[in-house]
């Protein structure tokens, strides 16, 4: 099935990219210059250099699913990335639709990760 959610974990791949790429050299990006498994489950998002491509590699059960969309006018604008090099399922749809938050504060709210519960 293909589905990505906010269960997954998000990772911006910050140079430009050829669009050119498919899952092979993709998956060598990830590996090579990111450092990580390719099949780890991640999602690796990556951006052309004119920021009007972006191509999204998941890894599912069985093999790689690649997701690309070409916009025909703007360009997809980053979010800031989180501490761990992330970046959060709101803000890749808020990137993806094109809505820029020009301000925005984030509540603080209790997590398992932050306070090591389960550590």
């Amino acid at each position: 099935m293909f589905s990505l959610g906010s269960s997954d974990r998000y990772l911006l791949y910050l140079q430009p990219c050829d669009m050119r790429k498919s899952f092979d050299a993709l998956s060598g990006i990830v590996s090579g210059e990111l450092k990580r498994s390719a099949i780890g489950g991640e999602v690796f998002i990556f951006l052309n250099k004119r920021r009007t491509h972006i191509k999204m590699l998941h890894w599912e059960n069985g093999g790689f699913v690649l997701y690309y969309k070409r916009l025909e006018k703007g360009t997809f604008t980053p979010p800031v990335l989180e501490q761990d090099g992330t970046i959060s399922w709101s803000d890749l749809v808020l990137m993806i639709e094109g809505i820029q938050v020009q301000k925005s504060i984030r509540k603080q709210r209790f997590s398992l990760k932050e306070n090591n519960i389960f550590s």
